[in-house]
C-alpha cells in the first residue's frame, strides 16, 4: 500500500524496517522474521523435493544407470541443500553429477558439476577419457579442483527475496530452468561421463588401492 502514496520499493522496505525497529514492535518484528526464516527454509526443501522428482523422470526417460539422492545439511538434518547421482554399480571411484547450493559471501547460491567419490590417484587423473571429459567442459566454462572434476555457478540465489517471489509466481518455468541446466551433464555430456567412469572401474586395482589409501590419509589428517 505504501507504494501507492508515491513511495519507492527501498523507501517502502525502509519504513517497515523502522516500523518493527520501534520497542513496543519489535517483539512482533523478531516473531515475524523468525517465521519467514522457516518459511525460507519449507521452501528451500521443497524445492530440492521437486527438482529431484523431475529428474527422477528423466533418468527413467533416458534409460540412465543412476540413481538420485538428496543431500541434507550436515549442521541440519531437515534442511536439504542438494541432490547427487550415486552410481547403479559396486564403484569404489567415480564421477557423479551433482548440484547443490553454498553459503558464500552471505548468502546461499547453488553450483552444479562433477563430484569425485573418492580421492582420485595422480594416475587416474591421467586417464585419457578423464582427461578428454574434463578438456571438454572446461571448454563449456566449467572449473575444477581436488574434489571436482568439474563445477560451475548458477544464476539461483534460493534464499534471496527474488528468487523466492519467483518460485512462488513461476514455480514450473523455475523449475523447468533447473533441469535444464542439469540435464547438461545427465544428457549432453552423457557419452563422455561414461567412458570416463568405464575407464576409472577398469583402471588397475593398484591405482584404486592408492586413491582409497590416500582418501583415508586425508581424512585422518
Amino acid at each position: 500500500m505504501l507504494g501507492h502514496f508515491g513511495y519507492d520499493t527501498m523507501n517502502e522496505e525502509q519504513a517497515i524496517l523502522e516500523f518493527f525497529a520501534r520497542t513496543e514492535n519489535l517483539t512482533l518484528g523478531l516473531s515475524v522474521a523468525e517465521q519467514m526464516d522457516k518459511l525460507r527454509e519449507e521452501m528451500n526443501n521443497r524445492l530440492w523435493l521437486e527438482l529431484l522428482s523431475r529428474l527422477e523422470v528423466l533418468i527413467k526417460e533416458h534409460r540412465l544407470a543412476w540413481r538420485l539422492e538428496p543431500t541434507e545439511d550436515r549442521n541440519a538434518p531437515d534442511c536439504l541443500v542438494g541432490l547427487y547421482c550415486n552410481t547403479s554399480t559396486e564403484q569404489p571411484l567415480y564421477l557423479r553429477p551433482m548440484m547443490e547450493q553454498q553459503y558464500l559471501g552471505g548468502e546461499w547460491r547453488i553450483y552444479f558439476g562433477l563430484m569425485w567419490s573418492a580421492a582420485p590417484s595422480p594416475e587416474q587423473l591421467g586417464i585419457a577419457a578423464v582427461n578428454s571429459l574434463k578438456a571438454s567442459l572446461q571448454n563449456a566454462g566449467f572449473k575444477n579442483n581436488t574434489s571436482f572434476l568439474a563445477w560451475r555457478w548458477t544464476a539461483f540465489h534460493p534464499r534471496r527475496k527474488d528468487f523466492l517471489l519467483r518460485y512462488a509466481q513461476q514455480p514450473e518455468k523455475l523449475l523447468d530452468d533447473a533441469e535444464i541446466i542439469f540435464r547438461t551433464l545427465l544428457i549432453d555430456h552423457r557419452e563422455a561421463i561414461e567412458h570416463a567412469n568405464t575407464a576409472l572401474k577398469s583402471a588397475p586395482r593398484s591405482l584404486l588401492a592408492a586413491s582409497l589409501d590416500r582418501l583415508r590419509d586425508e581424512l585422518l589428517d
